[in-house]
């Protein structure tokens, strides 16, 4: 265990809840002398009440992470502190005012809703657990559902519950790993609305571009146990909207169409796909130049294509 970290309250800025400092988690493989670092000297700081996204694909040490912020990993150096409070020192602290969530899991499917609720109610010493289930049950839209068995509950419903379960607590923080995995794109939205109504510091890890981007204020994008790049998603956008992706439908001419726009000095990436054009023209100024070529073919679809975080990692991956 690092033994870092030891002037911890002279550090805290009080403007954040997590800090992250110098965090690496290295692993030696069985039999061998090699090592893999699943986390390489991570540096990071969440606000107060920001929904944070740490995005990446599977392998980026997304997990890892989390893992150690929550006790359940020791880091090999570094440390990072939960509201001032080293999670290397106090881990009781982390404990008790840290909600954790991996997918939809740490709930019994063979018990009810309410049966499930009550458990951990009776774990954390909650004495009127009943009107606490109750109040949580009606905030998640769970309550008629709570005496059905969990094996019974679509994806959604067993998120919500695990929802409830991490706020049994009422933490001060919550910190989630991959929670909308499989769900569908209804339950995600409501999901999404849930979490942003919680006003709650969260910690958000997923490889779902579009869940991160409707939910967090900011993201850190991670690469094999790298943080390439710490913004928000408008910043992040800003990086490559100097081009402009452009997406155009014509009736007929398009093999003339596509050979004359291809000679065009600021277009470039012509490609087809379910019968639309795509392309990039270097920047808006050209608007003017590009029109002028269009209206010589008969255009029936015209759309410009902002950038993705797609589009963002891609760029800072490469």
């Amino acid at each position: 265990m690092s033994n870092e970290g030891d002037n911890v309250q002279a550090n805290l800025n009080t403007d954040y809840d997590i800090e992250i400092f110098n965090l690496t988690k290295t692993y030696t493989l069985r039999g061998k002398n090699n090592f893999i670092k699943a986390l390489d000297n991570i540096n990071l700081k969440i606000k107060q009440n920001e929904i944070f996204g740490l995005l990446g694909p599977n392998g980026a040490g997304k997990t890892t992470l989390v893992s150690i912020l929550t006790t359940l990993l020791q880091p090999t150096t570094g440390y990072a502190t939960i509201y001032g409070r080293n999670i290397l020192k106090e881990s009781w602290f982390i404990k008790e005012n840290v909600g954790l969530m991996f997918g939809g899991e740490m709930i019994y499917l063979r018990l009810t809703g309410y049966r499930n609720l009550k458990y951990y109610c009776k774990l954390y010493g909650i004495k009127d657990y009943k009107t606490k289930i109750n109040e949580l049950a009606e905030r998640f839209d769970i309550k008629e559902w709570l005496d059905q068995y969990v094996g019974s509950y679509s994806k959604g419903m067993k998120l919500k519950l695990a929802l409830a379960r991490i706020l049994l607590i009422e933490p001060k923080i919550l910190i989630l790993d991959e929670p909308m995995l499989g769900l569908d794109p209804k339950s995600v939205k409501k999901t999404t609305n849930l979490l942003k109504n919680l006003h709650k510091t969260i910690l958000l890890t997923s490889h779902q571009m579009d869940v991160v981007s409707n939910l967090c204020d900011r993201i850190a994008f991670l690469k094999e146990g790298k943080i390439l790049k710490v913004d928000t998603q408008e910043n992040f956008k800003k990086m490559i909207s100097e081009r402009l992706k452009i997406q155009v439908e014509l009736t007929s001419n398009k093999n003339k169409f596509v050979q004359s726009l291809s000679k065009l000095d600021f277009v470039s990436e012509i490609t087809e796909s379910d019968g639309k054009i795509l392309f990039f023209i270097e920047n808006e100024n050209f608007y003017q130049i590009l029109f002028t070529f269009l209206k010589d073919y008969p255009i029936t679809h015209f759309n410009e294509i902002r950038p993705t975080l797609d589009d963002v990692f891609i760029k800072l991956a490469s």
